[in-house]
């Protein structure tokens, strides 16, 4: 149990330091894999009552697979850029193509951790087993004695069932967690399947070379890297310099007075430069030239949002 919790909590350190969209989605899934048994070991135990069962084995797997999704969304920066879009915009600027996009970005992301669980929930074959051995259909079983119900068979995940049913409790077991792994194998390729369309039809439509979104995606990376860095110094000098107009001094260490004198910090941005980076981007050009980001289109001076005779909207959003 201890090595199950150290083994999570270094996923979170690995999982907050990861940029990478393939390595943030296999952190997840083994993130999701992790928390999944942990869960089976503590908190799963089948009520092994009718009608009980059916709702305590969807729960198990619905249930964390929907607030996995919701967690996805919230730590999506696409969701907040939406809302901020939404709020500061409007929708007007996008079009159906841009909007699905955004949208398909944004769900596909949340899905990795729900359909993990999922997956790994239904190969394991408990929760499947809970939920439904209660529905089996006695007559299904080969000499399965008249007198015993669905009651019975309800029991039979908690092995709490009379000696001369132990061979029925095997088969209805194994029946189940076979369905229950070929649900798990079928959801496996079909996710499989929709990963495989969706990257040939992204490379298929997008704008750029394979090169060029290379260097986009290493552009965003280190532009997010250098703006988080630059903005927590600018916000510790600015902080120091209205603590010290407060008390008269200002207590800094030795790392933090060679801050304060070698970037001096005269006033704060104003408003509309704020709202002119934030919010969702899709990547367009301006007389042919790339603009990689809402920042980058700041600094070149280009205005507007949508497409004009000088600028292109190319319907292309980032990983």
């Amino acid at each position: 149990m201890a090595a199950l919790i150290a083994e999570n909590f270094r996923f979170l350190s690995l999982f907050f330091k990861s940029k990478d969209v393939m390595i943030f989605n296999g952190l997840v899934a083994l993130g999701t894999v992790g928390s999944e048994e942990l869960f089976s070991v503590v908190a799963f135990n089948c009520p092994c009552s009718p009608a009980r069962n059916y709702i305590y084995g969807l729960a198990a797997i619905g249930v964390p697979a929907l607030a996995l999704f919701l967690i996805g969304v919230i730590w999506n920066n696409h969701t907040w850029n939406l809302v901020a879009e939404c709020h500061k915009r409007g929708t007007k600027n996008f079009s159906a193509a841009a909007t699905f996009l955004l949208f398909g970005s944004i769900m596909g992301r949340a899905a990795v951790a729900p359909v993990t669980w999922s997956v790994i929930s239904l190969l394991r074959g408990e929760a499947y087993i809970c939920a439904l051995s209660e529905f089996v259909r006695p007559s299904s079983l080969d000499k399965f004695p008249a007198e015993y119900g669905a009651e019975v068979l309800a029991r039979f995940p908690c092995k709490d069932v009379p000696a001369n049913l132990t061979k029925f409790r095997d088969e209805v077991t194994r029946r189940l967690r076979y369905e229950s792994q070929l649900f798990g194998w079928l959801l496996i390729g079909i996710v499989a399947v929709l990963v495989f369309l969706t990257k040939c039809l992204k490379h298929c439509c997008s704008p750029l070379s394979y090169r060029q979104e290379a260097y986009w995606a290493q552009y965003r990376s280190n532009e997010d890297k250098l703006f988080r860095r630059t903005a927590e110094v600018h916000s510790r000098i600015l902080a120091a310099t209205n603590v010290k107009q407060f008390f008269g001094f200002v207590a800094l260490d030795k790392e933090e007075k060679e801050l304060v004198q070698e970037f001096p910090v005269e006033g704060v941005q104003p408003s509309p430069q704020w709202n002119a980076i934030t919010g969702v981007y899709i990547y367009r050009e301006n007389k042919g030239f790339p603009l990689y980001s809402r920042l980058h289109k700041w600094a070149k001076g280009v205005e507007g949002n949508g497409p004009s005779p000088e600028g292109h909207e190319m319907l292309f959003l980032a990983s």
